[in-house]
């Protein structure tokens, strides 16, 4: 045997014999790291799965409350939503509340989607994409049942700059200033969107309207 195998031989026994006392030592560590990385696994994909399924029913649920509503079953749509807002799985439960309260305007109950809308709104645990299209709702409801003052209180901290629902909360201001007979606010209010870029036509068109109108009727800069 040459001196390099013999070498070779002994340097695999002193590795064998190390591995043994490693093992030896912390064979059972070893072993529960790895149940745990095992289970660990199993318990995430059971999570994932456990969320699809939720979600899936949530979904499932939203829909048909849907349908009821299209239906014209308001008072079961409302009922299955309402349920939906208690136990709807992630953002299930906030979609509900605001088709709820889109639910309780078209039954005519003004005051109580106002109201909803304007809690959802106000609610920091939902997503501000959100709240703010809860508070136009609220506001182009409070143009017919409410003051001015009303939807400035809801829509006019989006009324400015670079805010994505500004165009929408300038023709709910307008259009309450309008009612209340304030031709020279609303005419401001009409002018800034017809001012802006990137408005949507239907908003974009119905400025335009409402700007011919004051204009028709001589009352632009005057208040009674």
């Amino acid at each position: 045997m040459s001196d390099d195998s013999f070498i070779r031989e002994v340097d695999d026994e002193l590795r064998s014999d190390r591995m043994r006392g490693v093992w030896s030592r912390f064979g059972k560590y070893i072993i529960a790291a790895a149940v745990l990385v095992v289970l660990g696994t199993a318990a995430d994909r059971g999570y994932d799965y456990w969320k699809k399924s939720q979600a899936s029913k949530s979904g499932d649920a939203f829909l048909a409350a849907l349908t009821l509503a299209r239906d014209g079953q308001q008072d079961q749509a409302l009922a299955a939503l309402r349920q939906l807002e208690q136990n709807g799985f992630g953002a299930y439960s906030v979609l509900a509340r605001m088709r709820a309260a889109t639910v309780l305007a078209d039954q005519g109950d003004f005051q109580t989607a106002i109201s909803d809308f304007s809690t959802i709104g106000n609610d920091n645990g939902v997503p501000a994409a959100i709240r703010d299209i809860a508070r136009i709702r609220a506001g182009y409801l409070l143009v017919d049942h409410g003051s001015y003052e009303d939807v400035a209180t809801q829509v006019e901290v989006l009324s400015g700059g670079d805010n994505p629902m500004r165009h929408s909360a300038r023709e709910a201001l307008g259009l309450a200033a309008w009612k209340a007979n304030d031709f020279t606010r609303a005419r401001e209010w009409f002018d800034l969107i017809a001012g802006d870029n990137g408005v949507p036509g239907g908003i974009s068109q119905r400025a335009g309207v409402m700007l011919d109108i004051i204009t028709a009727s001589g009352k632009a800069g005057a208040q009674s």
